[in-house]
This record gives structure tokens, sequence and C-alpha cells, in this order.
């Protein structure tokens, strides 16, 4: 599937007010290109990690990998797992979107997946390791800052946290994140 969504990332034009839909990644295929896009940002571009960025909770099957599409294109990706089920703590993390796509607005409406995602399945709160350069971005969704800025994957991130919406809450704003908004200022709470 690598090739089929290179292939598809090249074909496409960016539009802008292109249609943005996220949703889980259910299929192998869905899953291939979950995790074609962390490493093409993670290893390739950012060299976060070396070869590649797998760890544990991949294997895991609490873990929930999300994709954010334009016009029907995987172009963006995030992950979501309990880090504390009986307390309602989950991690979002590997949040990642192509290049080409950065301009369209699916990453805010990735991060409001995941953490609607969460809230769904019962969650309170949910943790995050931040790149400095993206503090700000998260700041506008809503997350806080918690503590300083500490060593992560080898490099300098900021903890942050979010309060979680309620159960009924965090399904209606998966429901509409699944059903698509249109353009990059509209983001459904």
């Amino acid at each position: 599937m690598r090739s089929e969504l290179s292939t598809e990332v090249r074909r496409c034009q960016r539009t802008a007010g292109a249609g943005i839909v996220c949703r889980r990644a259910l299929s192998a295929g869905e899953r291939d290109d979950h995790l074609t896009i962390r490493h093409r940002i993670f290893v390739d571009e950012q060299a976060v990690f070396s070869g590649s960025d797998l760890d544990a909770h991949d294997a895991e099957g609490s873990t929930i990998a999300v994709l954010g599409f334009s016009d029907r294109i995987a172009v963006g990706t995030v992950r979501l797992f309990p880090l504390d089920p009986a307390g309602g703590e989950w991690q979002g993390d590997r949040l990642a979107v192509l290049p080409a796509y950065r301009t369209l607005g699916v990453g805010a409406p990735l991060v409001r997946y995941a953490v609607a995602a969460a809230a769904a399945l019962g969650g309170r709160i949910m943790t995050a390791h931040i790149q400095p350069a993206n503090v700000v971005f998260f700041q506008r969704l809503g997350w806080d800052a918690i503590g300083p800025t500490e060593m992560y994957a080898g490099l300098p991130h900021q903890p942050m946290r979010i309060d979680l919406p309620t159960r009924a809450d965090g399904l209606a704003a998966v429901g509409r994140l699944e059903d698509g908004i249109t353009g990059p200022g509209r983001s459904p709470r």
C-alpha cells in the first residue's frame, strides 16, 4: 500500500476548501497508510527516529490509529492509547500531516478526533508530548502545558494535557468529524 499512497499523493492537486474527514484506520490498507505517513514525517523528514518509529504501543489492541483524509486521500494521522484505563487517562501522539497538505487544516481535526474518541471511550484526560514549535497550535485547541520542557524521543518536548469532554459530547464530535468538514477554517468542536 505504500506505493499506492505515494501515487495518490503525487496525483492529487492541493485544493483550498478540500473536504476533510477523520476516522479510525480499520483495514490493513488504512493501517499501512497510517504507518507510512508516520514514517515519512518522523523518520524521513524530521529524523526523530532512525529506521522506524514503531514501538510497543503499535502492537497493543487498545491503541487507536486515526487517519485524516482530504478528498478521500489519507494525508495525516494520529494515534491514541490508554495510559490508565481505570483513571481515564489517555495519551495522544504521532500527529503527522504530509507536507503538501499542511495548509489545508487537517491537523486540528485530527487532534479533535483523538480527544473526542478518548472521551467517547470513557476517558477523562489526555496527555501528549508536543514539539516546542507546535505548543501554540495545541494551546489554541484547549491544551495546557504541564511542567517544564523535557526530553522525549531524544528531542525537547512540552508535556501538555487537556480535560476531555463528556462521553456524549465525544461521541457527537467523532460523528461530526467522520461525516466530514469543508474548508480549512471549519472545524467541529
